[in-house]
This record gives C-alpha cells, sequence and structure tokens, in this order.
C-alpha cells in the first residue's frame, strides 16, 4: 500500500516551540562537505527499519549542505533497544551519526526504565515519514479470524525481543482481553518472525501493516488467505483496514488508558534522530534537510516501488509527540501496563 498525507500533525505544541529563543544559524556545507555520516538500523536487514533508513541513505546527502556520503549500519538486539541504548551513550555527538529511532522508544522508557539507558525526549528527531499502526496477525490454517476465536485457541507468536512492538502489543492484547497464547522471542526482525509463521514455527505476529502489506501481501488476498488480521492498536483505523477492529474500542473503559499508551507509538513511525549533545545549528540544517527530503519526488517514487508509505512529519512535530507522550503517561497507567506485560509491576 502507498500513500502520502501531506496535513501536519495537529500539535498546537509545535507552534510553542522556539518562541522567546534565541535564533539558531544553521550549520553550513563546511561541517558536512567530505565527510561520511551514517545511519544506524535498530533491526537486522529486510525489515521496514532497514528499508526505509536505506531510502533515507541514498536520497538525504543531496539535501545536506556539502553533500556527505552516508552509509549504513545495523546493530540488531534487545528489541532494537541495544541501537538505542549505544545512539545515547556511546554515539559520536559530531553531528555525523544518525539512527532509525524505534516508534515504541517512549513505551520501552516509561516500562522499563532500568534497561534503557537513555531519555527519549533528549535524542534530537529530525522527521518522520510514516504513521502506522500495530497490527495482530495470526495464520488462517489454527482457524483463527476473530478476537474472539484466540480466546480458545492458544497460539504462538514471534518477535525480535521484549522490548519490540511485536513482544509488547501482543502482550497486552492478550492479557487485556484474555486470550490464550505465549510469544516466543529472538527472531532478528520482522522479517525473521514472518519466516517463523510461514515456516509454522509461530502461528502469530504483531507488526505494522506496512510490514504486512510490503512483505507478504499475497497473505491477505484470495478466498482462502494465509493469514488474517485480527486486531490493530493505534490512534485511528489503518485506512487498508477498516473491518479490522481497533482494541481501544472492545476493551472496558478502565482499560482505554492502558491502549492509549501504547497507541503513542504509531505517530513515530520510520524516520531519523540524533543522539542528544548534537548543537543546535546542526539540528537545524539536518531538520531543513530531512524535510526536503520527504518532498523530493525522487523519495516518494523509491519508497513506492518499495510499497513503503509517505505520511511525513517535521522533527519539530516527533519532539512534541515523544514530549507530550512522557509528560502525559501517569505512573499508575505504567504500573498497570507493566504488569499485564512483564508480569511485574515494578
Amino acid at each position: 500500500m502507498y500513500l502520502v498525507m501531506k496535513k501536519a500533525l495537529p500539535l498546537a505544541a509545535v507552534a510553542a516551540l522556539g518562541l522567546g529563543a534565541t535564533p539558531v544559524i544553521a550549520a553550513d556545507a563546511s561541517h558536512f562537505k567530505d565527510k561520511t555520516m551514517k545511519i544506524v538500523i535498530p533491526y537486522g536487514p529486510g525489515g521496514t527499519y532497514d528499508k526505509y533508513g536505506h531510502t533515507f541513505s541514498r536520497h538525504i546527502g543531496k539535501h545536506i549542505p556539502g553533500k556527505p556520503t552516508v552509509i549504513l549500519q545495523h546493530m540488531p538486539g534487545a528489541g532494537g533497544a541495544k541501537a538505542m541504548n549505544f545512539t545515547a551513550n556511546v554515539m559520536a555527538k559530531n553531528g555525523l551519526n544518525m539512527v532509525v529511532p524505534l516508534d515504541n522508544i517512549v513505551i520501552n522508557q516509561l516500562l522499563r526504565p532500568k534497561k534503557m539507558r537513555y531519555k527519549a525526549d533528549q535524542f534530537n528527531y529530525l522527521g518522520s515519514s510514516n504513521q502506522t499502526n500495530i497490527i495482530v496477525v495470526a495464520r488462517a490454517d489454527t482457524g483463527v479470524k476473530t478476537v474472539e476465536d484466540m480466546k480458545k485457541v492458544a497460539l504462538i507468536g514471534a518477535t525480535s525481543g521484549k522490548f519490540s512492538s511485536g513482544y509488547l502489543t501482543p502482550k497486552l492484547v492478550i492479557g487485556l482481553l484474555g486470550l490464550k497464547g505465549r510469544i516466543v522471542t529472538g527472531y532478528k526482525g520482522s522479517s525473521r518472525s514472518i519466516l517463523a509463521m510461514e515456516q509454522g514455527e509461530a502461528q502469530m505476529a504483531a507488526f505494522n501493516w506496512l510490514a504486512w502489506d510490503s512483505k507478504v501481501p499475497h497473505w491477505f488476498q484470495g478466498k482462502k488467505p494465509f493469514a488474517n488480521a485480527i486486531v490493530q492498536v493505534g490512534n485511528e483505523k489503518d485506512p487498508a483496514l477498516p473491518n479490522v477492529p481497533m482494541l481501544g474500542d472492545i476493551v472496558s473503559a478502565d482499560q482505554k488508558a492502558m491502549v492509549g499508551f501504547l497507541a503513542s507509538a504509531g505517530p513515530l513511525g520510520r524516520g531519523l534522530a540524533m543522539p542528544p549533545g548534537v548543537k543546535a545549528n546542526v539540528i537545524k540544517t539536518m531538520r531543513a534537510a530531512y524535510a526536503a527530503m520527504n518532498k523530493d519526488k525522487d523519495f516518494a517514487k523509491e519508497l513506492k516501488r518499495k510499497r513503503l508509505r509517505l505520511i511525513p512529519s517535521s522533527g519539530e512535530q516527533i519532539q512534541a509527540i515523544v514530549n507530550k507522550a512522557i509528560k502525559d503517561t501517569s505512573p499508575e497507567v505504567v504500573t498497570k501496563v507493566r504488569k499485564i506485560i512483564f508480569g511485574s509491576s515494578s
């Protein structure tokens, strides 16, 4: 599926950013000329993080003054947390290094603060090129077509690690709705998890719809599909899945805040960020470069060719989303979600 959405996110907080502050002068070409910039991918090759990151590396350089070379580095591990911890604490703050941040970066920080050695609001977000929901999918040969069916059949799910959305989302769904099933971790990214489903090692997985639609669109086609989309988690229904229920619509009133906590990941999508401590003038230049890339017709064409969506957001918008999510999530909600997912409130 391919979609371009030009409407900005309705965040009043964005307009207030920078008011009363000293204007920042953008970094010039001398900072980037003849340099090599690096994008770190928090998962292994083949997933949507990799596909977006690869596309970013091919296009953002021409919009940066000095036109530096841009390369990739894959850093899988701990459901993406390894790369985020590395970015915050080890990655050079010289304005030449970037990461494709996890969509659940805020969720991880609040749920597992002792494991997440970073503060999500301290990263410098350059922008995003997608927004998406997490979709729980089950093999059709299990007989599971609806949430009610999952109350009767115990499915085995596959994902990378306990910090990934592929673990957090189905665990919350199972816990809130009283479903059967368990999640097996250790698969390196969505591609390996999907392969496990295809080979029969697992019967269920939960990834954003982009991953499903770009990798295995044939699974959901025809009168006898290979797999069924069961439930989606996000702020609004994905336009491609109008008949798949939203988790927030089928839980009890007292559970909605917990669903909203995970749904905050949707707008973060797929984008780029720089570590804490990078100079403000470099961030200003890189946000302008990212915005220009999002408007680049060649960039849009390549995303379309890869069956990737383009729903652009600015760095300021993503920064505001992260700041607001951290500020608005109460400790009570975090405690309840943590207990459901990890079996402990601490």
